[in-house]
């Protein structure tokens, strides 16, 4: 088939329904040949319930389901394996990804392009949230010793050997837009305004997202463990001279 989206779930039974009708109709109407893979992150409402429901109406929806909540990136990656598609596309569950934007998407990657990723123009959230994540990703781009896009999210679509590629990747604790951008793939931006959540509230927890920040600080530079061994020979130097 032409396409595979991948979709991490957790807790987001209100706009399942809508998510799977937006998604049916943009890709029937540019007459993509598709399969959608929604990954249960150990949701505790009716978000299963309606995964089955879904298969069972229209196999081309298919349902992942963890043994527990693993974390977002762990749920994608655990989608990826199973993806058969030419191509794949990641997205959240919570709309903010318009699934309109993948035909465009599309298009893009036929110009010869590995990895097409979503760049957010606007967001709908909270100042303080915007800010920090706007710092987030301008000290990254400048710790990086790789070059990672700015704004840009997990919203892409990628080429069967991207996929493959990072799906035979090691890592255990994954930022995958910035193993994406590590791989040296032929990579475009496309601006998009990022909408407000359908419904329900963000599950990105201030911890969440600080440990999601602290592993692609700590994946993608060297300054952070360079700072660490400095402070820490500061210290047992410090240390010796009091002993002494």
């Amino acid at each position: 088939m032409d396409l595979s989206v991948v979709i991490p779930v957790y807790n987001e039974a209100t706009g399942l329904t809508e998510l799977r009708r937006r998604l049916t109709e943009t890709l029937e109407k540019d007459q993509i040949s598709f399969e959608v893979i929604m990954v249960d992150d150990g949701s505790q409402d009716d978000s299963r319930k309606l995964m089955v429901e879904f298969h069972q109406t229209d196999e081309r929806f298919r349902a992942l389901f963890l043994s527990r909540n693993f974390g977002h990136q762990i749920a994608i990656t655990a989608g990826m394996m199973h993806a058969s598609g030419d191509t794949v596309a990641i997205m959240d569950a919570d709309l903010q990804d318009p699934p309109e934007a993948i035909p465009t998407f599309v298009k893009k990657l036929r110009e010869g392009y590995d990895v097409v990723y979503g760049v957010r123009r606007k967001r709908k959230e909270h100042i303080f949230k915007r800010l920090a994540y706007y710092v987030f990703y301008r000290l990254l781009a400048k710790l990086s010793d790789y070059p990672i896009p700015l704004d840009s999210g997990d919203f892409c679509l990628m080429t069967r050997r991207m996929v493959d590629h990072l799906n035979r990747m090691p890592e255990k604790h994954r930022y995958l837009r910035g193993l994406r951008a590590w791989s040296g793939f032929m990579q475009t931006g496309i601006e998009y305004e990022r909408e407000s959540r359908y419904s329900g509230k963000s599950k990105y927890t201030v911890t969440k997202l600080f440990n999601l920040a602290l592993d692609g600080l700590i994946s993608f530079s060297a300054i952070p463990v360079r700072l660490i061994i400095q402070f820490g020979f500061l210290t047992a130097l410090t240390s010796f001279v009091i002993g002494v």
